[in-house]
C-alpha cells in the first residue's frame, strides 16, 4: 500500500452516538492503525433542522469513552461552506454542473407524469446545457446547480466487503448539488471534504451503496483520486430486524451508565461483522495487528445482548479489585443517601478485596455495584425467604453463631471455624446454617463463600446483623 493510509468516521449530528456508528468509527480506526495511517473525525452537520450542538457533544463523548482517538479533526461541515461554493463556481465555469430552473410545480408534473407512465421518477435533463439552448430562464425562479453526470457507461468499484460493484450511469439523474439558496447538498460537500482531506479509504455503512456511484463521477469530475471503498452490513436486533430503540440501549453512552466496559464494547463491536479465526476475546492492541480490511462479513449481524454480556464478564473478571474498586465506588456513592451510617461503613471496608471476591458472579458494573451495597446497606429480607429460612432453629444457629464470632480470629479460617462449631452444637446441616447467616448479614440466599464475605466486613457489624435476624 503505497499512499499514506487515511480513514474517516463522518456522523451527523442528529442524535447520539449509536452501536452501527460505533462499529463503523471503530473499523475505520482500526484499519487507519493497523497500517500505520491517519484516522480523521468529520461532523457532518449541514441538516440544520435536525443537528444539535447536544447531539455533537454526544459524539464527541462516546468517541471519548471508547477510546478511539482522532489525528485530525473534528472538522465540521458549515464552517467549511466557502470552500463548497468555491468548488461548484470551478465546475460551473468547466461544464461539469449547470444551473437548473425548473419550478418545484414544475418538478411534480414531471414526477406524476412519468409515473403514470410507469416510469422511475428523475429529473430528465431539461436544463443541461445542450438541452436549454435558447431557452430562456424564468424569471423570479431560482436556480438550483446539478453535477452533469455522464450519461453513457457505468461506475464499477472493487467494495471492501461486497467485491465488485457496477452501476450503470443510466440509472442516475443529475444531482443537485446546490440548492436554490445557494446551500451545497449532502452528497457533494462529502466529495470535497474526502477529496481535500486526502481520504483513500471510506468505510461506511451499506446504507451508502447508493450514494458511491454518484460521488465518484463527481470525484473523477474534479480530477480527484477516488477513495477505496467498503460498505459495512447493517447490525440487527436480536429478532432479526433493524436496530432500534426497542431493543433496548443502542447508544454507547448507555452502555457505559448500564456497567459495560469500554474495551468489552470495543471487543464486542469488533465481532460484529468480522472475525479472526475463532477468537472470541481479544485486547485492542491484537485488533490493530489482525485489522487489514479482510476478513469482513457480507452479511447483516445480529445483536445478541447475551453474547455482549458475556463478553463484558470477561473482561470483568480479568480487572484486578483495585481497578474495579475505583470505578465502583463513585456507582456505590450515588446509591446511598448522603451522611447515612451505610455511607460512613463505606469509608473503612477493603473495597479492593470485596471486589475480586464478587466479581466472578457479576456481568456488568451495574451488578457488581449492587452487590457491594451488600456490604453497607442493612439487609432486606424477602418475606418468602425469611417463611423458608428463618424459622426457629435458624433463629438459634444465629444467636449460636454470632456467639462464636464474637471470640474467633477476624480472618476467613477463623469464620469458617465458628460455622463448624454451630454445626456441630446444633446438629443442623452446613446449608442450614450457611444460609440463614447470608440472609441475616446481607439479605440473600446466595453469595460466594459466606465465611470469605463476613471476613470483608467489621465484625461488629455482622454480630449486629445476626443478632437482629435472631430476634
Amino acid at each position: 500500500m503505497s499512499a499514506r493510509v487515511r480513514t474517516r468516521f463522518a456522523p451527523s449530528p442528529t442524535g447520539f452516538l449509536h452501536i452501527g456508528g460505533a462499529r463503523t468509527a471503530l473499523f475505520a480506526w482500526a484499519y487507519a492503525r493497523h497500517f500505520g495511517g491517519d484516522f480523521i473525525l468529520r461532523i457532518e452537520d449541514t441538516d440544520l433542522e435536525r443537528s444539535t450542538p447536544e447531539a455533537v457533544q454526544a459524539i464527541l463523548e462516546g468517541m471519548a469513552w471508547l477510546d478511539l482517538r482522532h489525528d485530525e479533526g473534528p472538522f465540521y461541515q458549515m464552517q467549511r461552506m466557502e470552500r463548497y461554493k468555491e468548488v461548484i463556481q470551478q465546475m460551473l465555469r468547466d461544464g461539469t454542473a449547470y444551473y437548473c430552473y425548473p419550478s418545484p410545480t414544475e418538478l411534480d408534473a414531471l414526477r406524476e407524469s412519468q409515473r403514470a407512465a410507469g416510469l422511475k421518477p428523475r429529473y430528465d435533463g431539461r436544463w443541461r446545457p445542450k438541452n436549454s439552448e435558447g431557452k430562456t430562464p424564468p424569471l423570479g425562479v431560482k436556480p438550483v446547480v446539478r453535477f452533469k453526470n455522464p450519461i453513457g457507461g457505468v461506475v464499477q468499484w472493487d467494495d471492501l466487503v461486497k467485491g465488485s460493484i457496477t452501476i450503470s450511469n443510466e440509472e442516475m439523474d443529475d444531482l443537485i448539488i446546490a440548492r436554490s439558496d445557494g446551500t451545497p447538498t449532502y452528497n457533494f460537500c462529502v466529495v470535497v471534504d474526502d477529496w481535500d482531506m486526502g481520504i483513500t479509504h471510506v468505510i461506511r455503512g451499506d446504507d451508502h451503496v447508493n450514494n458511491t456511484p454518484r460521488q465518484i463521477n463527481i470525484l473523477e469530475a474534479l480530477g480527484a483520486t477516488r477513495p477505496a471503498y467498503g460498505h459495512l452490513p447493517m447490525i440487527h436486533g436480536p429478532d432479526g430486524q433493524k436496530l432500534s430503540k426497542r431493543h433496548g440501549a443502542v447508544s454507547v453512552i448507555e452502555y457505559e451508565k448500564d456497567g459495560y466496559l469500554a474495551e468489552a464494547v470495543i471487543n464486542y463491536l469488533a465481532r460484529l461483522g468480522w472475525s479472526h479465526g475463532d477468537d472470541e476475546i481479544f485486547s485492542r492492541e491484537q485488533l490493530v495487528a489482525w485489522f487489514d480490511g479482510s476478513h469482513l462479513s457480507h452479511s447483516p449481524s445480529q445483536l445478541d445482548f447475551e453474547k455482549f454480556k458475556w463478553v463484558n464478564h470477561q473482561y470483568l473478571k480479568r480487572m484486578g479489585g483495585a481497578a474495579l474498586a475505583e470505578v465502583c465506588l463513585p456507582r456505590l456513592q450515588a446509591l446511598l443517601p448522603a451522611g447515612s451510617a451505610a455511607s460512613g461503613l463505606a469509608q473503612g471496608l477493603d473495597w479492593a478485596a470485596i471486589c475480586d471476591l464478587l466479581k466472578e458472579r457479576c456481568a456488568t458494573l451495574v451488578e457488581l455495584t449492587d452487590q457491594m451495597a451488600w456490604f453497607v446497606e442493612s439487609p432486606r429480607i424477602a418475606e418468602a425467604d425469611a417463611g423458608q429460612h428463618l424459622g426457629e432453629s435458624a433463629r438459634s444457629a444465629l444467636f449460636a453463631l454470632a456467639g462464636q464470632c464474637e471470640h474467633c480470629v477476624w480472618d476467613k479460617a477463623g469464620i469458617a471455624a465458628a460455622i463448624k462449631a454451630v454445626v456441630t452444637q446444633t446438629g443442623l446441616k452446613m446449608p442450614q446454617v450457611a444460609i440463614p447467616a447470608r440472609l441475616a448479614v446481607f439479605g440473600r440466599t446466595q453469595t460466594p463463600a459466606i465465611d470469605a464475605m463476613l471476613a470483608l466486613m467489621p465484625r461488629e457489624a455482622v454480630l449486629h446483623r445476626l443478632r437482629e435476624a435472631a430476634g
